[in-house]
């Protein structure tokens, strides 16, 4: 019988990444959409077809009551939220309602209609926030230090409740910071990659950073979402950290991006307050020594390598842009 899954955020980073290995493995796809003017398929143009589309809103139960009993999945991966951190201080109230209570509902709807469906909620690294303890693993206390980090933080423990009340499958992946040439541009990775593309070809002259010294545990997207699938693979539900175990400052990061186009970093990068969290996370380094263990998942992409990936797509990016833009101009 072929598999039918459904996926929240399909057209994000993860969403995309995840739809186009369950298309490999022979899964019928659903993917989740808000109802918008201008809908967004960037990130799933090349599998948009393949993709069977339901329209509905996190924040409405009727609506995800509705995506349930139409896509009737063996597997729903929960990977919409409000996903930026620096937005959820100025619209908290926003990011509790799509990254925290929308997860009751969609558990909610696959309670309600098919409790077999395996599920699975994206948690964060960023809950645990202002670190107990380093390396951080399933077992460390959380401590968020955003409105985001909270929102994650309920989101997680609403799963593990749903797990235990109801005996469904549920579980969560604890991700570290994950990264591609789809992540949004507002993103710090993404915005040191596609402004050393910029400042490259002379489209750019600075770059403007926040905190140079935060330490971050980065891996590769696609890597990431195979951990996804494999959690829901086990026979029974767990919840599993999916990290690099490496660290890396900010600092480095635009080091090795900017020494790949033969750029000294030091030249271009001005620190402005106005890109310092309120509340800074200093620290985030995961163990991930279960899933390898239990899952038997392995990373396929390092730090210097996917930082080049980035730099590559966004080179071949900008200069599209470019040529395009020039040819409007003279015509």
């Amino acid at each position: 019988m072929q598999k039918r899954a459904l996926i929240t955020g399909v057209t994000g980073q993860d969403g995309s990444y995840l739809a186009e290995l369950l298309l490999e493995k022979g899964y019928e796809v659903y993917g989740l959409r808000r109802r918008t003017s201008t809908p967004n398929y960037e990130n799933v143009i090349h599998i948009k077809d393949k993709i069977k589309w339901i329209s509905g809103d996190l924040t409405d139960l009727a609506s995800l009551i509705e995506a349930v009993k139409t896509s009737d999945p063996d597997e729903v991966y929960n990977l919409a939220a409000q996903s930026f951190v620096a937005a959820s201080w100025p619209q908290p109230l926003l990011t509790g309602q799509i990254t925290a209570l929308s997860v009751t509902n969609m558990l909610e709807a696959v309670r309600i209609i098919k409790p077999s469906a395996k599920f699975y909620q994206a948690s964060s690294s960023e809950m645990f926030g202002k670190v107990v303890e380093t390396p951080q693993k399933e077992t460390t206390p959380f401590y968020p230090r955003s409105p985001y980090g909270v929102a994650k933080v309920y989101g997680h423990w609403i799963t593990v409740n749903y797990r235990e009340s109801f005996n469904m499958f549920a579980c969560s992946g604890i991700l570290f910071n994950h990264e591609s040439p789809r992540r949004g541009l507002e993103f710090v990775t993404r915005k040191v990659t596609d402004a050393v593309a910029r400042i490259k070809l002379g489209l750019q002259t600075e770059l403007r950073m926040g905190n140079l010294d935060s330490l971050r545990d980065w891996g590769f997207a696609g890597d990431y979402v195979r951990a996804m699938w494999l959690m829901l693979q086990q026979d029974e539900p767990d919840d599993y950290v999916i990290s690099t175990g490496e660290m890396h400052t900010v600092k480095e990061l635009l080091e090795v991006a900017f020494s790949y186009v033969g750029l000294n970093y030091e030249d271009y990068v001005v620190i402005d307050e106005a890109f310092v969290r309120p509340a800074e996370v200093d620290l985030l380094l995961g163990d991930c020594s279960k899933a390898k263990e239990q899952l038997g998942w392995e990373l396929s992409v390092d730090f210097k390598q996917l930082v080049h990936i980035m730099v590559d797509e966004d080179l071949k990016r900008v200069k599209a842009e470019d040529r395009y833009n020039q040819l409007m101009v003279t015509h």
